[in-house]
């Protein structure tokens, strides 16, 4: 188990950051009768910046923090490099933590910001000017070293937080939701400058976020939580791509969920109908088919086309808005049924004029998911 030197030698060189492991197993949190956190079992592996994604009330800080020690679990165990840390204090945990609100100390300058961790370590005066010297070089802060932080920007002081979290050589870098007091461009700024830090020191990292595109650009994988468990842990790719759960095709990017019947399925494609008796044929991928009955087709947006002429696996739709943006135009419609549906078309000089109807159909090698209809459902 690493833990902080009492002492070290100006004359010994500053060790690059290299990659820990994290694991998780069976962690419980309860607040008196609420069980916030319910037996999650995660790894995190070497030089991976994980995402928990969720909405709020999820569990997804209360794991940070429990991580972190500031929080203490009711039963499980947190390891980093297969060595438990539950016993130790959230300061010698060897955890560095860059929070939402930056908890800069207003009454310091920036290079005694990123030195504070180091004088608490008790670290020889030189060494640590050479380390605040070389994170403020690495955040591109410098010629700022001497400001308090009521005289930086939002960014600014994001990077000086990031400095000091890094300033210890952290196995585990936490991030509680670090951009949501930015504006959107300084967001995608600190998400492109973490992410080449992330890359550039071996960092293993946790970011904790309710942004879903946030996490698809930083993450190498997301845990998506709901209810204080793991609802799926895979790649952005993978999550978006295969949901496994109604919940997680709903919260990760744009879906329609239109009623259906299954009526079976046979060499990987469900038979689906729709109530206005259109028959569509989904290739489903590894996805396990539902018996037949009751159910509901998850379709992403960019997986509807809309054609001129009826067929069979097409059914009737309304349109309504037609949105440009960017090469794209983002569609409105509403079925027979009256469910709504969004749909994306290229767009090409200008929007195609389609009139009040049309029909709608699978985009040929689409992968729809289809799942139990919440009537039929088991919680």
């Amino acid at each position: 188990m690493p833990t902080a030197p009492a002492t070290d030698p100006a004359a010994s060189p500053s060790p690059s950051l290299q990659g820990h492991t994290l694991d998780v197993l069976g962690l419980t949190v309860r607040y008196g009768g609420f069980t916030a956190l319910d037996a999650v079992d995660l790894a995190v592996q070497p030089g991976e910046i994980l995402a928990l994604l969720g909405p709020s009330g999820c569990g997804k800080t209360t794991l940070l923090r429990t991580v972190a020690g500031f929080t203490r679990q009711a039963e499980g165990q947190v390891l980093i490099d297969g060595a438990s840390i539950d016993d130790l204090p959230p300061n010698r945990r060897q955890v560095g933590i860059v929070f939402q609100n930056y908890a800069l100390f207003p009454h310091m300058s920036v290079a005694d910001n990123v030195a504070y961790g180091l004088q608490a370590r008790r670290w020889a005066k030189p060494r640590i000017a050479a380390r605040v010297a070389e994170l403020l070089e690495m955040v591109q802060l410098g010629p700022l070293r001497d400001r308090a932080p009521r005289q930086l920007s939002g960014g600014q002081q994001q990077r000086v937080a990031l400095a000091r979290a890094l300033a210890i050589e952290p196995s585990i870098l936490l991030l509680d939701e670090p951009f949501a007091a930015l504006d959107r461009s300084l967001r995608l700024d600190m998400q492109i400058e973490i992410k080449r830090l992330q890359r550039q020191l071996g960092l293993t990292a946790i970011l904790v976020t309710h942004d879903q595109d946030e996490a698809m650009s930083v993450a190498d994988r997301i845990a998506v939580m709901r209810g204080g468990r793991i609802e799926q842990l895979g790649t952005p790719v993978e999550v978006y791509d295969q949901p496994r759960t109604r919940f997680v095709s709903g919260f990760i990017g744009s879906t329609n969920l239109l009623p259906c019947l299954m009526l079976g399925a046979e060499a990987g494609m469900a038979r689906i109908r729709l109530p206005d008796g259109a028959h569509l044929a989904a290739p489903l991928g590894s996805a396990a088919p539902l018996p037949p009955g009751p159910a509901v087709l998850a379709v992403r947006p960019e997986q509807l086309m809309l054609h001129d002429e009826a067929a069979d696996d097409r059914f009737p739709v309304a349109l309504g808005l037609a949105l440009p943006i960017g090469g794209q135009t983002i569609r409105e419609a509403t079925t027979e049924g009256g469910a709504p549906l969004r749909l994306v078309e290229p767009r090409l000089g200008g929007i195609a004029d389609r009139g009040p109807r049309a029909w709608c159909g699978l985009v040929p090698g689409a992968r729809p998911a289809v799942f139990p209809h919440p009537d039929t459902e088991e919680e």
